[in-house]
């Protein structure tokens, strides 16, 4: 069994500030051994199920925060960014049994979380057929396009309620809520032992109705803070201006909307 997990760092137990994940400051460096705590955890509980690899794709900001020599001798990992539109899901292919997430977060606009956003700080929110996504939504319908189930998250309460929406029989552990700037966590020591019961827990059960519905046509708003983003994102082909913010796109295919959110938020 091969399993494969996308691993965030603003979801993680514990986690309220951004210098805390950012690689310039000088919390990091104990930040992202928290973020490589949780993604070994979930490790460990692929294992104990039965994987024989797990490959992690490194989804944070540069796409380096992991400690390597942290991780198992099962495990590979996906650094930096490729380019190519599967974004946080790439190194995926439908040789995988089941995805795995952690440390997610809120989407942006939302109060759950102090750091919520979607894919950077100049989107104030990402709609996907009038609805307000998050990142977990357009990971999970990449998964979706490999046939690949959506198993198992951990992250902030709101991100856990938000994934079950989408995928009801999805497991979660909630490591945190956002009050403001600030936020109330369980500890990480109990952040790392619910998730590799959760993941060992989600794999031994893993069902074709974890994959969410993938029917087309699609369209996006694309809704940034300031309109000098929007007009530059505008210049994609087939896009187009709604109101001063937002940037319009439509597709009968989700890779389409993959491939453009690839260079519209660039």
């Amino acid at each position: 069994m091969k399993v494969f997990l996308s691993a965030d760092i603003e979801g993680t137990a514990g986690i309220v500030h951004w210098d805390e994940v950012e690689r310039s400051h000088a919390d990091f460096e104990e930040f992202r051994r928290l973020m490589t705590g949780e993604v070994l955890a979930a490790c460990e509980g692929a294992r104990a199920t039965g994987a024989s690899e797990v490959v992690i794709r490194d989804a944070h900001d540069s796409g380096r925060n992991l400690i390597l020599d942290m991780l198992p001798d099962y495990a590979k990992i996906v650094r930096a960014w490729s380019g190519h539109p599967d974004g946080m899901m790439f190194g995926l292919n439908a040789e995988f049994t089941a995805a795995i997430y952690t440390g997610y977060h809120a989407k942006a606009g939302s109060e759950a979380n102090p750091l919520a956003h979607t894919t950077n700080l100049r989107i104030s929110r990402l709609i996907l057929n009038g609805e307000v996504v998050s990142e977990f939504t357009m990971n999970a319908l990449c998964a979706t396009r490999y046939g690949v189930p959506s198993v198992f998250l951990s992250g902030d309460a709101e991100i856990c309620a938000d994934a079950r929406a989408l995928v009801p029989e999805l497991r979660t552990v909630a490591t945190l809520e956002g009050f403001g700037r600030a936020s109330l966590s369980i500890s990480p020591a109990r952040a790392r032992a619910a998730i590799r019961e959760g993941v060992e827990d989600a794999l031994s059960r893993v069902s074709s109705t974890q994959i969410p519905k993938l029917q087309g046509p699609f369209e996006i708003a694309l809704e940034f803070v300031t309109p000098g983003d929007a007009w530059r994102a505008s210049w994609y082909p087939g896009a187009y201006l709604n109101g001063r913010r937002t940037v319009g796109f439509k597709a009968a295919d989700i890779f389409d909307i993959q491939r453009a959110l690839r260079f519209l938020t660039a």
